[in-house]
């Protein structure tokens, strides 16, 4: 049956073009549709997809149910896949759904899906384990920042990095990459510095370094 995937978007004729897209790829199947957030829940507990794509704004709030119900589905069911589209390209969306890791989890803008191609590309990246993330959310992100700041990170930073994006704690990556705890926290404080983000709080470091991370190895 190849990927199964639940949509959720509440405009009617943009749920039905998204869906057109998706069975245009012989491995995706769409299983469910839904045009609220209880729906989606609803759908996914009776019978867990492979990938949830979703609007970043649904009833009933109308406000970030998209990023609200990946971040419960990270709880629930781990083995769920989240694409979040959206036609907001300011990074906050992104940033909030990278706060737990990136990890089967992807973001685009919704002007993609008439890019079969890179939508079902995406579906396919969460669906095993991976990520994606729009270039422009983290143009946006970086404005003004000219050159990539990752240029400065060293080959160990940027190993570092990838654990950081994975969603992991300092004593877990201390552990993946045998390094002292302190090690650690020398590294994510000079990659921050580097990425100019040290006068963040730590979660936004975290998620700022993460998708500046996920878009220059993509």
């Amino acid at each position: 049956m190849g990927i199964r995937v639940i949509l959720a978007e509440d405009d009617f004729l943009v749920r039905e073009g998204i869906r057109r897209v998706l069975e245009g790829a012989p491995d995706l199947t769409v299983v469910g549709e839904c045009a609220d957030g209880d729906g989606l829940l609803a759908a996914v507990d009776a019978d867990p997809p492979d990938v949830v794509v979703t609007d970043v704004r649904m009833p009933p709030s109308g406000v970030d149910e998209g990023i609200r119900i990946a971040n419960r589905l990270r709880r629930t069911h781990p083995a769920v896949g989240v694409l979040v589209l959206s036609q907001f390209a300011e990074p906050e969306y992104a940033l909030a759904l990278l706060e737990h890791g990136s990890h089967r989890r992807a973001y685009l803008l919704k002007e993609r899906v008439s890019d079969r191609s890179r939508i079902v590309q995406a579906i396919r990246d969460v669906a095993a384990g991976g990520s994606a993330f729009d270039s422009k959310v983290v143009d946006a992100l970086v404005a003004g920042q000219g050159m990539s700041a990752l240029s400065a990170i060293s080959p160990r930073e940027r190993e570092v990095l990838a654990e950081v994006a994975q969603g992991k704690s300092n004593a877990a990556i201390a552990d993946s990459l045998v390094l002292t705890k302190s090690a650690v926290e020398k590294h994510i404080n000079s990659i921050f510095a580097k990425l100019g983000l040290a006068g963040a709080q730590d979660v936004s470091q975290r998620v700022k370094a993460t998708l500046m991370f996920l878009d220059d190895s993509g």
